[in-house]
């Protein structure tokens, strides 16, 4: 059924175009311009008239024969004057000289000129239309360049010089391609949250019959790239309602009260076009906290806030306008904006996880032509941390890849290439390393390498390489999670602490020095440690106890300090508990290296000739003592594949017991 009052089509900003483009405008300008500069060029070329009295001398030149000719003019106003020429020529051009006298003519004057033998005649002076165009068109090219260069600017920046009131918000045409809930991936529960407001958008009366109240305001928290942007567009699609978009960066101007302004006028514009949705990107550049950071407020923003405020939950509620706001720092927003009846919902859009991370690229690859053995499942387990923005930026990294090299369609070495070079860098095989370099990197990433595959629960290797990348890897070590894990245990994280001392290990062991190559590896390692005792209570010493604040985003103006809650002798033990930590963790990587010597020697001297080996090669290396081809690889006995399994098993009983576990999650161990 029909409404009795349909709602007029919302009006496009693209409907109130200048119907000349202003490069046409410019082009006549210039024409004008340079007609100017011609006609000037033509004046200053023409003779010069000089002015003289009547007397005396007009009379003397009259009398001692000077006067060539002469002409008496009668001006349009009425009055007089004579111009002529005299015998003389002019030293510049050539020509006589030219005069005008300006007079009142009497009645004695013709007789008097005739009887001195000088030629003359009467004319009435026309309208001399040079004159008028050399007057009048310096002062309009003043007004045009005026009104171009001045009140142009102006209403493109506030729609008139009366205009800085006015809303920004873009209204995003509903007859383009309109974006649903199919075209948004990895964040379902964030779908099924807004799902009843597309509802309510549809039908206000299947909520409003049992008196329950639509939220008026939805916050959207996230990383950037999750799609906070995109999963607003899909409500607006899916509900099919006007969808005005604004940045909160465009409300605050150099002019006071502009903000408040345009906050009154974007409300305005969406009651008028209700029901619709209003979206605020990042609100946090308005939403403030008020008065605080160092150096005080900012007055012009906290007034932008206040008529924030009281628009969304003032004296004059309006249904049918909802609120989507999306920021990726929370942290700094006025709790008076966060209270229930302004942002009644506030929703985390968190980073994908693997089955997310899955759809979206069978969302965004459905732009691409992929081969036959490209393998998105796998490319998605690799991807760990990546958002949404940065999978589609690596499919298409994929896709010029692929075309650079000639491919019919996008394979499963472009997808990792293209993986790696987004998270790493591109390869730098230009950065040529000597032997040297090369063998103390080889024997770096397999002392990495072996370790991860030794220890206990460790994820499966992917791939480890010697080719520099970015401007801090030499060489990189790869793993690829099976599953997405959201807690870790203590043998875990040992095995992290081992795995990355596996390298400085394997460079004193068997080049008998240490290197700079390790930097960042301890680093990483004293870090997790110190989260180990400080923040997760694993120290038999310190007891199931945290210490120190959480560390979080500082914002200036909340806290300016942190004050530690404990002593200068607990900050001493949970020093040598760190240590203590970092030391066994080395010892253990060195205990692995040396009972598997012959193992790291023949990884080193494959990464030096192959510079990268696969995962699987590690694992044939380790079981068999040698890389397996493809037909042992698939034995014919299906008992075979089990067997390989008991050996890689009873190779890490082998290892001592105080081996620790590996790198959860895809690690980089550099």
């Amino acid at each position: 059924m029909e409404p009795q009052n349909p709602r007029p089509p919302p009006r496009n900003e693209n409907d109130d175009k200048p119907k000349f483009a202003m490069r046409t405008i410019f082009l006549w300008l210039l024409l004008l311009i340079g007609f100017l500069v011609m006609f000037n060029l033509f004046q200053g070329g023409r003779e010069s008239v000089e002015t003289i009295d009547y007397n005396p001398n007009f009379v003397q030149w009259v009398e001692q024969g000077k006067i060539r000719r002469c002409e008496i003019v009668t001006e349009i106003a009425g009055a007089q004057f004579i111009r002529g020429e005299m015998t003389e020529l002019d030293t510049k051009t050539g020509k006589p000289r030219k005069f005008k006298v300006d007079i009142v003519v009497t009645d004695g004057l013709p007789a008097w000129l005739k009887e001195n033998g000088v030629p003359f005649s009467f004319n009435r002076q026309r309208v001399d239309v040079w004159q008028l165009v050399q007057g009048a068109v310096p002062i309009l090219l003043f007004v045009g360049l005026l009104y171009f260069l001045f009140l142009r600017q102006m209403r493109a920046v506030g729609h008139g010089a009366m205009s800085f009131g006015k809303s920004r918000a873009r209204l995003l045409a509903r007859d383009r391609t309109k974006i649903t809930f199919q075209e948004v991936a990895g964040i379902n529960e964030a779908k099924e949250e807004v799902q009843e407001i597309v509802e309510f958008l549809k039908d206000p009366k299947k909520f409003q019959t049992l008196g329950g109240r639509i939220p008026k305001g939805v916050l959207l928290m996230g990383p950037p790239g999750t799609g906070k942007t995109l999963l607003a567009k899909a409500i607006a699609g899916e509900a099919d309602v006007p969808f005005f978009s604004i940045s909160g960066s465009d409300f605050v101007e150099m002019f006071v009260g502009v903000g408040a302004s345009r906050v009154r006028d974007m409300f305005e514009q969406g009651k008028k076009n209700a029901p619709c949705i209003v979206f605020i990107d990042e609100i946090d550049a308005v939403g403030r906290s008020r008065f605080s950071g160092i150096g005080g407020g900012h007055d012009e923003r906290e007034q932008t806030l206040n008529a924030l405020l009281v628009e969304m939950d003032g004296f004059e509620t309006q249904d049918g306008v909802i609120i989507i706001a999306a920021t990726n720092r929370p942290d700094v927003l006025d709790p008076a904006l966060l209270r229930p009846g302004r942002f009644d919902r506030q929703i985390v859009i968190d980073l994908p996880v693997l089955e997310g991370r899955e759809e979206i690229l069978k969302i965004h690859a459905r732009k691409i032509k992929l081969a036959s053995n490209a393998d998105l499942k796998r490319l998605a387990r690799g991807t760990s941390g990546f958002s949404g923005a940065d999978l589609a930026n690596l499919l298409n990294e994929a896709a010029l890849l692929a075309a650079r090299q000639g491919k019919v369609g996008v394979d499963m070495q472009a997808l990792e290439e293209a993986r790696d070079k987004v998270r790493w860098g591109r390869e730098h095989r230009s950065r040529v390393l000597d032997d040297d370099e090369k063998k103390l990197t080889a024997y770096h990433e397999a002392g990495h390498a072996l370790v991860l595959q030794l220890v206990e629960k460790s994820e499966p290797l992917h791939k480890i390489t010697i080719i520099p990348r970015g401007t801090a890897y030499l060489g990189a070590t790869m793993q690829l999670p099976e599953k997405d894990r959201y807690t870790e245990g203590l043998l875990k994280l040992k095995g992290m602490l081992a795995g990355l001392m596996g390298g400085r290990v394997a460079e004193e062991m068997v080049l008998g020095d240490i290197s700079t190559g390790a930097g960042n590896d301890l680093k990483q390692a004293t870090h997790l440690a110190r989260l180990m005792v400080c923040n997760w209570g694993m120290s038999q010493e310190m007891g199931p106890q945290t210490f120190g604040a959480q560390e979080e985003l500082l914002f200036l103006g909340r806290e300016v300090a942190r004050s530690h809650d404990f002593s200068e002798e607990t900050s001493r033990r949970i020093d040598q508990e760190v240590n203590k930590l970092l030391r066994e963790s080395y010892e253990s990587a060195r205990g692995i290296l040396q009972m598997y010597r012959a193992q790291l020697d023949l990884i080193a001297g494959l990464l030096v000739e192959r510079e990268t080996l696969d995962g699987q090669d590690i694992e044939d290396i380790v079981k068999c003592g040698h890389i397996l081809t493809e037909e042992e690889r698939a034995p014919a006995d299906p008992n075979q594949g089990q067997k390989s399994e008991k050996v890689l098993a009873s190779a890490k009983e082998s290892v001592p017991s105080e081996a620790p576990a590996p790198v959860s999650g895809q690690a980089q161990i550099a």
